[in-house]
């Protein structure tokens, strides 16, 4: 898909507190990581994110500056934004992952029908990510998330 434009859509949350720039930062990083994006695929350019989502042209040139001062993407004069390099473990991660992603899935649909809104998967996920990742113990995330639901 060198050529063609990569199968990348951002979704801007206005409502997210998160600044719009840093919404396609993270977007596109995650699309790195799940293999969505690859080396050579090129971003969407400035005019199609703008017909897209309604956002200002220089905020997502301040994005693809950040994501190519990050060596993570290049802009080839005349031609666009190209990936250079992805994101995450090795080229096979995706296969790798689909197990782990399948698990995931069944268990967002159980909190969601558990009655767990959106906001309190994220920070129970985040919790168990923390306490998991931890270098301090890996029972302080997860007791802290149980203590906010007993008060």
């Amino acid at each position: 898909m060198a050529a063609e434009s990569a199968a990348v859509e951002f979704r801007i949350d206005r409502r997210s507190g998160v600044a719009t720039y840093l919404q396609i930062v993270q977007q596109t990083k995650q699309a790195l990581r799940l293999g969505v994006l690859e080396p050579g695929d090129r971003l969407p350019t400035a005019r199609e994110v703008v017909e897209a989502t309604a956002i200002n042209p220089n905020t997502v040139l301040k994005a693809y500056r950040e994501l190519e001062r990050e060596g993570l993407v290049e802009a080839r004069r005349g031609l666009g934004t190209f990936v250079r390099r992805t994101l995450g473990g090795a080229p096979d991660a995706t296969a790798a992952d689909a197990p782990l992603r399948t698990e995931l899935a069944d268990w967002a649909r159980r909190a969601r029908a558990a009655g767990l809104e959106k906001d309190d998967v994220g920070a129970l996920f985040t919790a168990v990510l923390d306490s998991t990742y931890s270098t301090n113990g890996s029972e302080s995330a997860g007791r802290s998330y149980k203590g906010d639901q007993e008060r």
